[in-house]
């Protein structure tokens, strides 16, 4: 007789949830009941409202779907093995925690305790982390400080894009859960002095002066802020969205000087312009 399904409540909100979503809906171990995401918003300039990633995925598999304004309010009375939680975007409270008959269980785009926090993946960009990865924890009242139930890392390359990064994790990440889930839990504590954390991004966070930033730095930035929320510089007097950047010069580029060397700048988008060449802004300045 096969061994009956997990029932599975899912909570999460943008694209980088969908892959595991997908992947335990397809996957005959797990019978994923409800999906939870965060309330639709208006999306763009013209501000329409659109359904989130990971609802878009729910619908298009026939599955219910909750959108609570304060999850611990509205939890759903459901009996269910697993509450898997990716990028939700709200803060669980202990009755939701202790709801599922075996776990409630994140997985986080980290190698826990390096990166606990809301910005993991930029976070090990801007660092220069030479290795990131995928932790499955078992989820605590304390953000992202659970036992780890499984990790796995990878290498950070030196042209790593949070773009790059961001597809590749999503799918580490859908194949280490479901891998996971299937077999018995066994829980590592976190070390505590090994821990770092980090925070919401903001465009705060993107306004760059280059001439106090040395050339690495500036490259990672846009590296782990592009598209969102980007980095703005001034140049002479000048508002400019940096696109893409490199450390050494390139055909057509245009160098920029931070406080230790040049940059070169490759694409840019002035303020009310689309995005080109950063030779094709330069001479249309002058």
């Amino acid at each position: 007789m096969a061994n009956t399904p997990k029932s599975i409540i899912f909570a999460g909100t943008p694209e980088f949830a969908v892959p595991t979503l997908k992947s335990l809906i397809n996957d005959n171990a797990f019978d994923v009941k409800l999906v939870i995401s965060q309330p639709d918003k208006p999306v763009g300039r013209k501000q329409e409202i659109h359904p989130t990633p990971v609802k878009q995925a729910a619908l298009e598999a026939g599955i219910s779907i909750l959108q609570p304004q304060d999850i611990n309010k509205e939890y759903p009375n459901i009996d269910h093995d697993f509450l898997v939680v990716v990028a939700y975007g709200q803060i669980l409270k202990e009755h939701i925690l202790s709801a599922p008959t075996i776990a409630p269980v994140n997985l986080h785009a980290s190698l826990l305790p390096r990166w606990r926090g809301a910005s993991p993946m930029q976070s090990a960009i801007i660092h220069g982390d030479t290795e990131t990865g995928i932790t499955i924890q078992r989820m605590v009242k304390e953000l992202d400080a659970g036992p780890i139930l499984a990790q796995q890392s990878m290498p950070l390359q030196e042209n790593e894009t949070i773009e790059t990064l961001h597809d590749t994790l999503a799918a580490m990440g859908a194949a280490l859960l479901t891998s996971t889930l299937k077999k018995p839990l066994s829980e590592t504590p976190q070390v505590a002095s090994e821990v770092r954390t980090c925070h919401k991004l903001s465009k705060e966070l993107g306004t760059i002066d280059p001439s106090t930033m040395k050339a690495v730095d500036l490259d990672r930035h846009v590296r782990a802020l592009v598209p969102w929320p980007g980095v703005r510089v001034s140049i002479n007097g000048e508002d400019v969205k940096l696109i893409k950047v490199s450390l050494t010069e390139t055909k057509n580029s245009v160098p920029l000087r931070c406080c230790d060397t040049d940059i070169f700048l490759v694409t840019v988008q002035p303020a009310g312009k689309k995005p080109m060449p950063a030779n094709d802004w330069k001479h249309g300045r002058q």
